[in-house]
């Protein structure tokens, strides 16, 4: 079976993360230069988290209530 080539180059990524660099050292640690905290926020801000997507689905009661809070914040 052939060896993967190599990547060239540099992955196009989001603006929020332009400069991002993650690596695993010898021992298995996860290094990074960006804080865990910023890369939480940046999750949270543009990925939907199916979990919480699937219970909502199957809980309409649920739903109805987060409907009911954001008509009243309008």
């Amino acid at each position: 079976m052939p060896k993967k080539k190599p990547m060239e180059g540099k992955p196009e990524v989001n603006r929020d993360l332009e400069g991002f660099d993650i690596r695993i050292d010898e021992f298995g640690e996860i290094t990074s230069n960006f804080e865990i905290e910023r890369i939480n926020k940046f999750l949270n801000e543009h990925v939907d988290d199916k979990k919480l997507s699937e219970k909502n689905e199957k809980d309409p009661e649920h739903v109805d209530k987060k409907e009911k809070e954001e008509k009243d914040e309008a």
